[in-house]
């Protein structure tokens, strides 16, 4: 005879975060310590969505992979290791995008938006989904939705290719601040690439970016001339994918420009430069681009 699994969540130890929370009006919400899930889309129009089983919180509906934070958990770990555990997402196969949070005050709720780096097909590997689906955008609200996804879905569709971009004027960043850049300049690049590197990691506010929702991840481009165009990041880490440097073998602001140019072609909005420059400046604002000043950036 063969096995059947039984209904119900899955037996044995539990995390101290798998329980409900309590508001001061009674009202309960799963996760003690919040609860987070991942939306992402495959760059083809469709996103991954969950129907979830019957005996879940609002189970026959429609909505994203995610669930309870572990204790000390951040919610963008905990978006990709419950999409990991109940879809199969690939944990190193997302570019983040953005997060948005619901805050009731007691309890919150993360949704980690991220795009697919390469196609993968979602594989149900645990007791919490009845299906696993790539659904296109257009299809999404025909779903019956999970009453909290469908109610933040209007929000998330619309920035669903919304795509920040920042390219940094390296030379003009180092160079604003006097702390003896000019006796070592790969050095001081160096410094900067991981401090980029790092803003790549945590992500930026959205209001920083004059965007919706709490955090974004944007790509950044990190122009490099001169003598600079050795540097490596001083951390030693390695590459991200979400940084890009350019080293430009002759005019360091026209590398800028046509890293702007490119950054807009391919769908980048808003494209973003970080420099003092005023020459530059115009250039880059006459392709559409924002400006930030190095004070902007330090200040991430």
């Amino acid at each position: 005879m063969p096995d059947v699994t039984p209904p119900g969540p899955p037996p044995g130890p539990r995390d101290p975060g798998d329980a409900w929370a309590v508001g001061p009006d009674g009202t309960k919400a799963w996760g003690r310590f919040g609860a987070a899930g991942l939306l992402v889309d495959d760059g083809a129009g469709r996103v991954l969505l969950q129907h979830r089983v019957e005996w879940s919180h609002h189970g026959g509906t429609w909505g994203i992979p995610g669930g309870a934070r572990h204790q000390g958990e951040d919610a963008v770990t905990a978006a990709l290791r419950e999409s990991a555990e109940e879809a199969g997402v690939p944990e190193d196969g997302i570019d983040l995008r953005h997060a948005a949070v619901l805050d009731l005050g007691f309890w919150t709720y993360t949704t980690v938006v991220g795009r697919a780096r390469r196609p993968f097909e979602p594989v149900i590997a645990d007791r919490e989904s009845l299906a696993l689906s790539w659904v296109p955008v257009a299809e999404v609200d025909d779903l019956p939705l999970h009453p909290g996804f469908g109610a933040s879905w209007p929000a998330l569709r619309a920035a669903i290719t919304t795509a920040p971009h920042v390219v940094v004027d390296a030379a003009n960043v180092v160079g604003s601040v006097p702390d003896g850049w000019w006796k070592d300049r790969a050095g001081a690049a160096g410094r900067l690439l991981a401090s980029v590197g790092a803003l790549a990691e945590r992500g930026v506010a959205s209001g920083e970016l004059a965007l919706p929702f709490a955090r974004w991840w944007p790509r950044w481009t990190v122009v490099l001339e001169g003598e600079a165009r050795a540097a490596a990041p001083a951390d030693g880490r390695a590459a991200s994918d979400a940084v890009e440097v350019v080293r430009a073998d002759g005019s360091g602001d026209d590398a800028i420009v046509e890293a702007a140019r490119a950054a807009r072609d391919s769908g980048g909005a808003p494209v973003v430069v970080v420099t003092a420059d005023r020459e530059l400046r115009a250039r880059v604002e006459a392709l559409g681009a924002e400006v930030r000043g190095p004070g902007w950036f330090r200040e991430q």
